[in-house]
């Protein structure tokens, strides 16, 4: 039975030569189908993109916040910013806090003239003389893990390479650095001691003096920097919200071309003998009650004067159009084999379905229908 069945269904289908219309027609189709191949390549690229964002953590819970802080209107404009635009204004706040930080830099580096200037900052003006003073020991990483000196701050702040100090914090703390080296290096009560102790007590006074400015700024900063990032979360879920809308429009799109398509085929697609009629009729009437019901399906989106309704449905299988047989015998392909699969699976089960088989006269008597008219039309002389 199902070797009857797939040498009918897989008869040719398109006009044999001397009966196409034109090979053009067979050339634009084809063109039609690798465009088609292309776009869902393009589409399929997009939907990759999406679903690594949204599988995210941060974009899972973005989704909610969204809707949160946004409304309606305000979301759809917010969707209207591009993200470029957004990475603009974030520059833009960099470039005006860097600003704010070289003010600081230079309040600061007022700070650091003054303790240079100081009459015992000579020994802390360069860097130390590890060999000329025979200090063997001082690059030890066990006393002087790092050397510091007010020479190579100064550079270093200077710097415009990118290898400069980011924030004033960093600065005060090599100067730290010089002074606790040169204390913790000499005895207490060493002159170079003693003179590191006096500039470090002045320069905490003076640090002490610049210190709320230092913490106001980087309050600003830290808030700056959460508003710039919901900026920039919120400018991504936009954008790909928008993309996914568009995804969606594309594959409907695509969809719809698809059809187009196949309808064109049908059109060109050779009649079917009345032999063929018969047998398609006969392999209808294999499908399960749920695949007849969607083969009944296909002749009603087809001839919209069809009525399914009721519990018998006379079908007259010749008065169906060449594209609603070629529809219905692509679906017969496609689904009989696998249901003649799962029906060896099953088949012992068949004897306590008597009641289910009542219920679906409906869906018995359309394919019975079909299979009789075929028989009936077939036994007419041919033309």
């Amino acid at each position: 039975m199902e070797a009857k069945t797939e040498s009918v269904l897989d008869a040719p289908v398109v006009a044999p030569p001397g009966t196409v219309r034109d090979m053009s027609e067979a050339e634009s189709l084809n063109l039609g189908v690798e465009e088609l191949f292309v776009k869902v390549d393009q589409l399929e690229q997009k939907f990759n993109e999406v679903q690594q964002f949204y599988s995210t953590s941060n974009a899972k819970h973005l989704d909610t916040r969204v809707g949160y802080l946004l409304k309606e209107k305000e979301r759809d404009k917010f969707s209207a910013c591009s993200f470029k635009k957004k990475q603009q204004d974030i520059a833009s706040r960099e470039a005006v806090a860097a600003q704010r930080m070289q003010e600081l830099m230079r309040q600061f580096g007022t700070i650091l003239r003054q303790l240079t200037q100081h009459q015992w900052a000579g020994p802390f003006l360069q860097p130390v003389d590890v060999v000329g003073l025979g200090l063997h020991d001082y690059m030890r990483y066990d006393v002087i893990e790092k050397p510091m000196d007010f020479s190579t701050i100064k550079c270093r702040m200077e710097a415009k390479d990118g290898t400069g100090y980011k924030n004033v914090r960093e600065v005060c703390a090599d100067v730290r650095l010089i002074l606790k080296n040169a204390m913790k290096y000499n005895k207490e009560r060493d002159d170079v001691h003693v003179m590191a102790k006096t500039l470090l007590d002045k320069f905490e006074t003076k640090w002490l003096q610049l210190l709320p400015k230092v913490d106001e700024e980087e309050e600003r900063r830290r808030e700056e920097e959460a508003d710039m990032q919901l900026d920039v979360q919120l400018a991504q879920e936009a954008a790909y919200a928008k993309m996914t809308r568009e995804l969606c429009f594309d594959l409907d799109e695509v969809d719809a071309q698809l059809e187009e398509l196949r309808d064109s085929v049908l059109q060109k697609c050779r009649k079917m003998t009345t032999e063929e009629k018969k047998r398609l009729g006969s392999a209808i009437t294999r499908l399960s009650p749920e695949d007849i019901n969607k083969a009944v399906d296909i002749i009603a989106q087809n001839d919209p004067t069809f009525q399914a309704a009721g519990e018998t449905v006379e079908v007259d299988i010749d008065a169906q159009s060449e594209s609603t047989l070629w529809k219905l015998k692509f679906f017969v392909k496609a689904t009989l084999p696998l249901q003649m699969k799962s029906s060896t699976s099953t088949r012992g089960n068949n004897n306590g379905d008597n009641n289910q088989n009542c219920n679906n006269k409906r869906k018995r008597d359309v394919p019975e229908s079909l299979a009789k008219t075929a028989q009936k039309k077939s036994k007419k002389p041919p033309n």
